[in-house]
């Protein structure tokens, strides 16, 4: 069955070179023979910048793999009660789990990074000596209130008061300033290249009056915003609802608000940092919980959405790292100093201790890329190979959990049934990244009464100020004079092709992007919308981090394609994340939801399974 599942549901397309970048940038360090798998004391991925997220040396060995490359397994080396493949949050949270109810378990948790966290990764910077974090990755504790019970439990036991976060986050900064979004309009689509600023802050005739639209576009991006109309009379909200779930947010603007095609285009991107795609594909029941910037539905539809009330401000000033970081100093307490949420965002994290031969029953081992997992002994354990550094090591474990991503483990596990495995193919994992830039000041920003800009039609869809959070020790640079970690966003938008196609594309796109086209990017569009304030690029940029995720979202199944399953067991991904025998599977994929819940539930659920047998 592997032979027909669709090698560019991984590879995307692309015939990448896989030959000398097999080499880890931890070689050097790690040392090409070394007998132990302890780490070097210096080792600390946090600080590195450049391309990082799926860094050179964490895919190539997987993708060999799945052009068919095998790699014999040896006689077992070491033994565990559990190996979880994969350290993300919800590999670290099965381990956990287990271990809670199992504390003299001996675990191995196997990632391929050079990091554990998975999508939760820290960037660290450094200013004329003042240290600054940012996200990576998984950025928010999004919800916290609509977790699952066992979530819930498991945020509060390794040390997260959720409602610190009212004090942390300082809701009214930006706003005091009189800072909001601006929009960088295209030349493709619109009379010329500008920054037009005041977007749902100033009155709607007045913004519309600065942008490079036509006079009819105007008329209907003002009338869109003001009219209080309902496009749809006669029908209740049940029957919109059902009606708008199949109709995109695009042909809703175009077919029953009839706006002109310049504010489509203004639109067709909103929402890539989220969806990934454009809005031709995004149900138009969708839109209304998203970001308070897409018009037209608020008297046509009663208000839906999952975040309700709660605002979106549960986030540790290196996003959900400290989640991970808190899960691991519950795993391995001497690899992370401290004793609290707030302690945590400051703690340096000792690598070495990570897979110290001597130390905890619990290990984490970096760098080392799982390529076989097998049933042996009738069944009795499960032999798990992996490659680290060149060197190629089996180990045999009493059960094992599989939290990497649901592509990848019908090319681990071969002997899974030909549903299950139909069931993990169809999650097609959405490639984006996160980039980091740190400058020395964000007085541009403040001078032009922005937080956040928008760009049309640009490689970056964003740029935005790093949220305002102060936790613990380490205090957010209110001051515009001080430095800041800016956020841009870039997902590949493709006009013409559809559906999960577009991910398989955008990340054969990514995987060949070099760095100096990012950088590129990034000076290009700060320029234009802060150069008229002074910024200038090539003199204001310390460092930037380009977090590339070719496999980053979980699966998004509320996307205008989704069909209608009849029952949760029908659903492929449900079907996917069975337990076969001594193996379960932990991931946000199981959950087809790009969220820490889900990563954290599904994670709970895989131990739970293995703890049955």
């Amino acid at each position: 069955m592997k032979d027909n599942i669709s090698r560019r549901d991984f590879l995307n397309g692309s015939q990448i070179a896989i030959g000398a970048s097999l080499i880890s940038p931890w070689s050097n360090i790690l040392g090409s023979t070394n007998p132990s798998f302890k780490l070097a004391s210096d080792y600390y991925p946090p600080n590195l910048t450049g391309l990082r997220g799926s860094h050179n040396g964490s895919w190539e060995v997987m993708h060999s793999r799945v052009l068919g490359k095998k790699w014999p397994q040896t006689g077992h080396e070491e033994t565990y009660d559990l190996v979880v493949v994969g350290a993300g949050i919800s590999g670290l949270s099965a381990a956990y789990f287990y271990k809670k109810n199992h504390p003299n378990a001996k675990i191995l948790i196997l990632d391929n990074h050079d990091d554990f966290g998975g999508h939760a990764k820290r960037n660290e910077f450094t200013v004329n000596g003042e240290m600054r974090i940012g996200y990576g990755g998984t950025e928010t504790i999004d919800t916290p209130s609509s977790y699952s019970n066992e979530a819930k439990v498991l945020i509060r036991e390794i040390g997260i008061e959720v409602d610190k976060f009212y004090e942390a986050f300082d809701q009214s900064l930006y706003p005091s300033m009189g800072l909001g979004k601006g929009i960088v309009f295209d030349n493709k689509s619109f009379d010329e290249q500008k920054l037009v600023i005041g977007y749902n802050k100033i009155p709607w005739k007045e913004f519309a009056d600065k942008t490079p639209m036509s006079d009819q576009a105007k008329q209907d991006l003002i009338r869109v915003w003001t009219e209080e109309k309902d496009y749809l009379p006669g029908l209740s909200n049940e029957e919109k609802y059902k009606l708008l779930q199949k109709v995109s947010y695009y042909d809703f603007l175009k077919d029953y608000a009839k706006v002109d095609q310049q504010v489509l285009e203004i639109f067709r991107r909103w929402g890539m940092s989220f969806w990934c795609v454009g809005i031709d594909e995004i149900p138009s029941t969708s839109i209304q919980s998203y970001d308070g910037g897409m018009p037209g539905l608020n008297h046509t539809l009663k208000r839906s959405g999952y975040r309700g009330d709660e605002p979106y401000i549960f986030h540790f000033p290196d996003g959900n790292a400290s989640v991970a970081r808190l899960l691991v100093r519950k795993l391995i307490p001497e690899a992370v100093p401290g004793s609290t949420m707030e302690d945590v965002v400051l703690a340096k994290v000792n690598y070495d201790l990570l897979d110290d031969i001597t130390g905890s029953s619990t290990k984490i081992r970096l760098n080392s890329t799982a390529v076989n997992v097998a049933h042996k002994n009738n069944s009795s354990v499960v032999d798990v190979t992996y490659v680290r550094n060149h060197q190629t090591h089996t180990i045999r474990a009493d059960k094992c959990i599989l939290a990497c991503y649901n592509s990848a483990i019908p090319y681990l596990c071969d002997e899974l049934p030909k549903k299950q495995i139909e069931g993990l193919e169809y999650n097609v994992k959405i490639p984006l990244t996160y980039t980091k830039v740190m400058i020395p000041n964000w007085r541009a920003f403040a001078e032009q009464g922005l937080d956040f800009v928008y760009y049309t039609n640009d490689f970056f869809k964003q740029v935005e100020l790093d949220y305002p959070v102060s936790l613990g020790d380490y205090k957010f640079n209110s001051s515009p004079n001080d430095p800041m970690v800016l956020h841009m966003c870039h997902s590949h938008h493709s006009v013409d092709i559809k559906g999960p196609d577009q991910w398989r594309e955008g990340r054969r796109q990514l995987l060949s992007t070099p760095f100096s086209v990012f950088e590129g990017h990034v000076k290009n569009q700060l320029d234009q919308a802060l150069g008229n304030a002074g910024f200038d690029a090539d003199r204001d940029i310390n460092a930037i981090t380009v977090n590339r995720w070719p496999h980053g979202y979980s699966y998004s199944n509320d996307l205008i394609w989704e069909p209608h399953w009849p029952n949760e067991e029908s659903k492929p991904w449900v079907k996917g994340r069975q337990q076969f025998g001594r193996i379960a599977i932990a991931n946000s994929d199981a959950g087809a939801s790009a969220d820490t819940n889900a990563a954290i539930t599904h994670g709970i659920r895989a131990a739970n399974e293995v703890l049955s047998l």
